[in-house]
């Protein structure tokens, strides 16, 4: 089997496991529901949604200039939904940048491992942006049916093109305990770890970016080269000696010694 085939099979791969897992998960679950993993109560399944990264990260309401004493914003508000929209179209540039990388890299015949890892983010990038993209538009607000959504049912659906919520579901809440008053700054406060709720494409991407750190170090080093290798020549090219041959220091014609 081809390279090329082995990366698209992982892609596509990736891909069904994640969106088969969403949308079992939110055709059967309503938000803030969920089961423990074979009875563990630090892995669990959690249904929640967010509009914004991976991990629950959200991008927006935020103002982009001074905020007054009384909230208001002088400058740029970024609002809920610019963020989203904002976050979505990076996201599709994102692919197309990926999709271009890996391709050159697939012609530079760089080594497999280093293209899986690539593939992984590349899956997981777009895994989300499906979310994003179109489950508005097949999902209705579940706000009947015992709180479950429904796709392609005759209510109305809960958000219009790239306004989708990204469905999560992992919960690993290994520790889960609260410091002790004695404790300097955090007594009394709740410490949980590991705390966000992730997806199959959040953790897709997490490994590949993962990998790349761990395995193919000299990868990330080696694209700095060229930039090292022009300062380099540049200073050379500055320390050779210019300095003009003086009539005196000219060797006579025929002169070869």
């Amino acid at each position: 089997m081809k390279k090329s085939y082995t990366l698209i099979l992982l892609v596509i791969g990736v891909l069904i496991i994640d969106q088969a897992l969403k949308i079992y998960i939110k055709t059967h679950y309503s938000i803030g529901t969920g089961f423990n993993i074979l009875g563990l109560e630090w892995a669990r399944i959690l249904f929640i949604e967010n509009d914004g990264m991976a991990f629950g990260i959200t991008f927006g309401d935020k103002c982009l200039g001074v905020t007054g004493e009384d909230g208001s914003c002088t400058g740029i508000q970024l609002t809920k939904e610019t963020g989203k929209l904002t976050l979505s179209l990076f996201r599709v540039v994102m692919v197309g940048f990926l999709i271009y990388f890996i391709r050159e890299l697939y012609k530079a015949k760089e080594s497999m491992g280093l293209l899986i890892c690539l593939s992984l983010i590349l899956a997981g990038a777009i895994g989300n942006i499906l979310d994003s993209a179109f489950y508005g538009l097949i999902f209705n607000e579940p706000l009947h049916h015992n709180g479950i959504a429904e796709m392609f049912s005759d209510q109305p659906r809960y958000a219009p093109f790239l306004y989708g919520r990204v469905v999560d579901m992992f919960y690993f809440p290994m520790i889960n305990t609260t410091f002790p008053d004695w404790f300097p700054l955090w007594g009394g406060d709740r410490f949980q770890f590991f705390r966000p709720v992730f997806n199959v494409a959040d953790a897709s991407i997490s490994i590949g970016v993962a990998s790349i750190l761990m395995f193919h170090r000299s990868f990330l080093k080696a694209t700095k080269e060229p930039v090292k290798t022009a300062e380099s020549s540049v200073k050379t090219a500055q320390s050779v000696d210019t300095t003009p041959i003086s009539s005196e220091n000219k060797p006579e014609e025929g002169n070869l010694s």
